[in-house]
């Protein structure tokens, strides 16, 4: 079995952030290490480690490692924030580490994630029925949190307690995060899966083959408009037609409640080449699945109904757990 540990999936060491290069898995398990908040900011950018807690460890450990190397603070913290703008978690943890800038205060921004994940994939798991054939999008498991995963640790957590039948894998176009990552770690945890097209999700439901879907989110807004990985919002449309329940299973650090609705949530749009290096081609990384979409939105708080705006909780910007 791989090793999933929190400190192999992203580290600080005395002289560089040490990460599992996301970008050679399956194929090759490499690690690859920074040795300045720029050289963080780059490896976030371009997704040597992806999913919005795990570049919030990353950017929180790559400001400290900043710190202990002199670097101009103010310019470590622009750069690094700049590196993806739709995960909110992001900044948050740079604003975590602005106000208490040491070595610790990273590493327990990453002890802390983890246990909510662990939390939250509890609470998630009551809501997945016995002998449940689970549909997930993208990557959310410990790669994508720093150790456990929020829809895939929901998984995790009902397969352990024999709720999990099989999981339908969306390869995830265009990186196939969902193919190379989620596969590669439910193969890890011997939990039965198979990889589809992203197309195919809606007519296995039509087959009633899917009983419920779990998505991570890497914003959500006050009023529970959820932007994840591009297609989730497509899924949810077909989860709702088919009457199937749609869950989103994410961190306090994920909730932005200065964006009203997800109008105000910023969309990355990544280089058109990574979906046609020939045709001209548009690649936005994101969309935001409505509210009315979404039949709960799990937190480590517990389960969250509509009307979000007043279900959800308040994120605590500096408390720990």
């Amino acid at each position: 079995m791989e090793d999933l540990t929190p400190s192999r999936i992203v580290r600080l060491e005395d002289d560089a952030v040490v990460l599992l290069d996301q970008r050679r898995l399956p194929e090759e398990v490499v690690e690859l290490r920074c040795a300045s908040a720029a050289a963080v900011a780059d490896a976030i950018r371009d997704m040597a480690i992806r999913g919005a807690p795990a570049i919030g460890i990353a950017a929180a450990y790559g400001y400290a490692l900043a710190v202990a190397r002199g670097e101009d603070l103010d310019q470590a913290f622009e750069t690094l924030a700049a590196a993806r703008p739709t995960a909110v978690n992001l900044r948050w943890a740079l604003e975590e580490m602005r106000s208490e800038p040491t070595r610790e205060r990273a590493r327990e921004i990453h002890e802390d994630e983890v246990e909510r994940c662990r939390r939250m994939a509890s609470h998630a798991s009551e809501l997945v029925a016995p002998g449940s054939r689970v549909l997930t999008h993208c990557n959310a498991g410990g790669l994508a949190t720093g150790g456990y995963g929020t829809a895939l640790g929901a998984i995790r957590s009902a397969w352990e307690q024999d709720l999990v039948a099989h999981v339908w894998v969306g390869e995830t176009r265009p990186r196939l995060q969902g193919a190379r990552l989620t596969a590669w770690e439910l193969e890890a945890l011997g939990i039965p899966f198979a990889v589809i097209a992203d197309g195919a999700a809606a007519s296995l439901m039509a087959a009633g083959e899917v009983d419920c879907v779990l998505t991570g989110a890497d914003r959500i807004a006050a009023n529970g408009d959820t932007a994840n990985k591009i297609g989730t919002y497509a899924l949810a449309l077909a989860a709702t037609y088919h009457r199937l329940p749609f869950i989103v299973v994410a961190p306090t650090s994920t909730l932005d409640l200065d964006a009203e609705t997800g109008a105000d949530i910023p969309i990355e749009e990544r280089d058109a080449t990574e979906v046609s290096a020939r045709f001209p081609a548009r690649n936005p990384a994101f969309d935001v699945t409505p509210a009315a979409l979404i039949t709960a939105i799990v937190t480590e708080e517990g389960v969250h109904h509509a009307p979000y705006a007043t279900s959800l909780p308040m994120p605590t910007r500096s408390a720990r757990l």
